[in-house]
């Protein structure tokens, strides 16, 4: 099963995706983006204020409440050469809220712009000489940075605050704005640790909340700090060459015994709540085997090797219950690098709210493992129909039943 999942060839999901096609700003109204709702193989089209009405009564959804980090930092060598620091993700220390917390110093992956005019050595913030960045290890298109200041009253999270730049998707090819640091975050994002929104729920509103509770809508949230590579495409012939980014996810006790004890249909928003919850399965897979285990990360294609699929959603999730219970947490945290392909059986979710992906990336490949060939006859609507695509524009429900 895994050698005929590697051999899928991307080229079979591209499309051509015109520029005046892609949102580069939002709608004033984040509910008035227009909402494309596939059920039963069939297509309609509505405002995604009125999402309740599309929805089953009593349905669980879960949503990603990551919040965007002003994750791009400008230094300067003393020749003058600017030199773009791009955090991704924490290593010294490696949790993300003591990271945020650091003074002093603190040790960041990277992704370094201009990098041929940096070679070693430390180099300054910009108009900051007391911040400053220092090159430890290259790791192939990423490098292992130190942070050094020297006021001891600031953290890093306040640095990030005060001189960061919010890191909007490189393909909008502007500037980011002073509004996007609103309207780049959901309005229930919470969590500290993103460099990319999860931007299906942006479309959300007070007032499409009211009506999901209305609904008894049960809502639930999960945690997944969205990396670089979600923009990564997919440059392989074939995706057997293409190495998923390595995402922490993290989920409270409660949210998994609702998922254990919830009767009715799943609703992940964004393809990042996907990815988590399907990874939560496969924890309980590797829980089965090693009930003890220390490094819960769920491979890249650990899905489709078929001696893995063997227990029940309610056992895996048992034993993940099982486990906090040894350990005495109250959260489970774990790493996944999960790809989501043609070929993989979902576990958990029922239905998906996600706005419309670029062509030949992981995430269209996710969409038609889900949809199937229907990803195409999807598009093409969206396409003639004036759906506004990627990240600031409009949304989908795809409901299989």
């Amino acid at each position: 099963m895994i050698g005929k999942v590697q051999d899928i060839r991307i080229e079979t999901y591209d499309y051509l995706l015109p520029d005046h096609k892609i949102a580069k700003f939002p709608l004033d109204q984040r509910d008035n983006s227009k909402l494309l709702v596939y059920s039963k193989k069939n297509i309609t089209e509505d405002k995604f204020r009125h999402l309740a009405s599309h929805l089953p009564e009593s349905c669980l959804m879960i949503f990603n409440n990551t919040k965007v980090i002003q994750a791009r930092l400008e230094f300067q060598k003393e020749t003058g050469a600017c030199i773009e620091i791009f955090c991704l993700e924490p290593q010294d220390p490696v949790d993300y809220t003591l990271a945020f917390q650091s003074k002093k110093t603190c040790t960041w992956l990277c992704m370094v712009g201009n990098a041929k005019k940096w070679k070693s050595g430390k180099i300054q913030m910009k108009n900051r000489m007391d911040i400053t960045a220092e090159k430890l290890e290259n790791h192939g298109d990423t490098c292992l940075i130190r942070f050094v200041w020297e006021n001891d009253t600031i953290s890093f999270s306040d640095i990030l605050e005060q001189y960061g730049e919010l890191p909007i998707p490189p393909y909008l090819n502007r500037k980011t704005e002073e509004k996007d640091k609103e309207t780049y975050q959901t309005i229930y994002s919470k969590i500290n640790g993103s460099v990319a929104a999860p931007t299906a729920g942006l479309h959300f509103t007070s007032g499409v909340f009211e009506d999901l509770n209305n609904k008894s809508v049960d809502i639930e949230e999960v945690t997944l700090h969205v990396g670089a590579g979600t923009f990564k495409p997919v440059k392989s012939e074939t995706i057997e060459n293409h190495e998923m980014h390595i995402e922490m996810i993290s989920v409270e006790r409660k949210i998994i015994e609702s998922i254990l004890h919830h009767h009715g249909q799943i609703f992940a928003v964004g393809t990042t709540s996907v990815r988590t919850l399907e990874s939560l399965y496969y924890i309980g897979v590797l829980l089965e085997k090693n009930s003890n285990s220390e490094i819960l990360e769920v491979g890249q294609w650990m899905p489709y090797a078929d001696k893995n699929n063997q227990i029940s959603l309610s056992k895996s999730l048992e034993n993940i219950l099982n486990y906090l219970d040894k350990k005495q947490l109250s959260k489970l945290t774990a790493y996944t690098r999960i790809m989501i392909v043609p070929g993989y059986t979902f576990k958990v979710v029922n239905g998906i709210i996600t706005n419309f992906h670029q062509p030949k990336s992981t995430l269209l490949l996710l969409i038609s493992a889900f949809v199937g060939e229907d990803w195409k006859k999807i598009y093409d609507y969206a396409l003639r129909n004036d759906f506004r695509f990627l990240s600031y524009g409009d949304s989908s429900l795809l409901k299989l039943e």
